[in-house]
């Protein structure tokens, strides 16, 4: 028997605490909302030629044939219904909640089924009472068509939907700015969390041919700034309606719906092209974050990727520290306020304090938000504190704390197969692991996803490392830091770099390499016995055991017999090169265990 099909638009509604308003009044709520279905909605869905399919006790389902009739009808409705429960005491009052979607549905006589139907369903389950949430394909339909304006929340995990939706939420003009509040929800007005735009680039090169320059350098820091995990970016079209415009960051905030602001400005002069760049909180206008930038212009489309590359690594750095601070002063963190705040904690430094506070912030997320991707984020974080733990600290759970993070590892990549931090870090168990080919492969899929992924090029120059190729480390950790020369974890790059240049003799430059990680970072305890190792191969005893002491008091229990214990290759150059540092770690008065 052939099944009836038919795009629509659906329109889906409940009474916002019904349950509650029957309890305290089931035949005034009853009838009251009778009133208002009578008075308000069904006038305006029949104006709008829209069918209601059925009623729910407690709201109803209609179809249209254009979404923008649905929307308008559902605005209409909503207005009047707000106009006959003005008078109404707040915890009597009967408010609507209105989803919209567009999708193919199976038709019966007396209902309509199908994905489109549940999205719909669930897009009113998360709008404010009094407010209208629509899904992107009802967006793309009546985007200025409507009246009002439309507030963009970001993706969200529905309830029974397989994967995330993009919501927007309709917010049309009111002429008592008290009432609109009341109607739309404080919450429909709060912007998505990570969410910013990036304004066009300014020109202050007096050229005007130079405006495509500028122009793709604000384009491509979008697209790249979209691939920073949990991150909201405002689209180019949006972005480049502000253009030549004298801009107001709070404004600019308010009617896109973002919390942050990225703008910037570019001159060329001969030779030097300089770029100036600043975040803004748009609700303050505080600048929370300032860079220059200066390269010679030699090839212009490699200058823009460099440019590109630098500022989404430096940006995407400062996210972390900036959301962590604001995330400190909040009451009821959530899934991400938690992880910045346990992966600015882990910035600190690969101390066993430092570990276990960031651990308590990414198990506290992962209660929060067990299943979406705030959890993906948050057993990342978990397996980074792991094979910290595990590997640079090197305990005697050493097997098992790699085992643990190379399952939540396993799992956050198979939550979010997008986000290449979980490649990233499932590369480095595999590294300390001996499979460092398999690590390779990871890293490569990790920076197909975001090439500007500046550490995995460095944790390539690891593997390499530890398949016995330490001549090609220090070139894979060049271009990491060119991409991301302040990166918060650049000291892990230099200390891969000077202990490559142990393992090949080549002392001096090792203690070059490991003197820059430590003034990078104080507490990477490694970084101070390699440097100890280096210094006592050089025969400079006194600044050797001066550098092991600075190591124990970061990490007493460490040994020399650790070290060996860890296996992390069997590649006979590798075992030759190890020697050598663990010689070293002994002239240096490390502990042999």
């Amino acid at each position: 028997m052939r099944v009836e099909r038919r795009l629509t638009a659906i329109l889906a509604a409940d009474v916002a605490s019904y349950s509650r308003l029957m309890h305290n009044d089931e035949e005034a709520t009853h009838a009251k909302l009778m009133g208002l279905l009578a008075d308000g909605v069904e006038p305006a869905i029949a104006e709008h030629g829209g069918r209601i399919v059925k009623n729910t006790g407690d709201g109803f389902l209609v179809e249209f044939s254009s979404a923008v009739e649905a929307v308008r009808a559902a605005m209409k409705f909503q207005a009047r219904v707000h106009e006959l429960t003005t008078g109404d005491p707040e915890d009597r009052r009967i408010a609507f909640r209105v989803g919209v979607n567009i999708g193919d549905v199976l038709v019966e006589p007396h209902d309509i089924f199908g994905d489109g139907v549940n999205i719909a369903a669930r897009l009113e389950g998360i709008a404010v009472p009094g407010g209208i949430c629509i899904s992107s394909a009802v967006y793309e339909q009546v985007q200025g068509k409507v009246g009002g304006r439309i507030a963009d929340l970001g993706e969200q995990n529905l309830k029974n939907i397989d994967r995330p939706v993009r919501a927007y939420a309709v917010i049309w003009d009111e002429p008592n700015p008290t009432t609109r509040c009341q109607r739309t929800g404080s919450s429909v007005l709060s912007p998505p969390r990570l969410s910013i735009v990036v304004l066009p680039f300014t020109n202050l090169s007096g050229d005007p041919e130079q405006d495509y320059f500028v122009d793709g350098v604000t384009e491509n820091l979008t697209t790249d700034l979209s691939r920073i995990g949990g991150l909201f970016v405002i689209a180019r079209n949006s972005a480049f309606s502000y253009k030549g415009k004298a801009i107001d960051v709070q404004q600019v905030g308010r009617e896109l719906n973002v919390q942050y602001v990225l703008e910037g400005s570019m001159q060329r002069s001969g030779k030097r092209l300089r770029v100036n760049v600043q975040l803004i909180d748009a609700k303050s206008r505080k600048h929370l974050w300032a860079e220059r930038f200066e390269k010679p212009v030699a090839d212009l489309f490699d200058m823009q990727d460099e440019i590109v590359s630098r500022l989404a690594n430096s940006f995407g750095a400062q996210l972390v520290v900036v959301e962590a601070r604001q995330a400190e002063r909040l009451r009821h963190p959530d899934a991400i306020d938690l992880f910045f705040q346990g992966t600015a904690c882990f910035y600190n430094g690969p101390t066993l304090e430092h570990a276990t506070r960031a651990r308590g912030f990414f198990e506290r997320a992962l209660a929060i938000d067990p299943q979406g991707v705030g959890a993906a984020w948050a057993l990342i974080g978990m397996a980074n504190v792991d094979l910290t733990v595990g590997a640079d600290l090197l305990t005697d759970e050493r097997a098992a704390l790699l085992s643990a993070a190379e399952a939540n590892a396993i799992k956050a990549r198979s939550l979010a197969p997008n986000i290449a931090a979980a490649r990233l870090t499932l590369a480095l168990v595999y590294i300390n692991t001996n499979r460092a080919a398999q690590g390779i492969t990871e890293c490569e899929q990790a920076l197909a996803l975001d090439r500007n992924l500046a550490y995995a090029h460095g944790v390539i120059g690891l593997a390499k490392f530890y398949m016995g190729r330490p001549t090609e480390t220090e070139g894979h950790v060049l271009e990491a830091l060119r991409l991301s020369p302040r990166d918060l974890v650049a000291n892990r790059l230099m200390r891969f770099v000077g202990v490559a240049k142990l393992h090949l003799g080549a002392d001096a430059e090792a203690v070059s390499w490991l003197r820059r990680s430590i003034e990078a970072n104080r507490t990477h305890p490694l970084a101070h016995f390699s440097l100890a190792a280096a210094l006592g191969l050089l025969g400079a005893l006194d600044e050797a055991r001066t550098a092991a002491k600075a190591g124990l008091a970061l990490n007493p229990g460490f040994t020399i017999r650790r070290l060996r214990a860890a296996k992390i290759s069997d590649n006979p150059i590798y075992l030759s090169g190890q020697e050598r540092l663990c010689e070293g770690m002994r002239i240096a008065g490390v502990p042999e265990g």
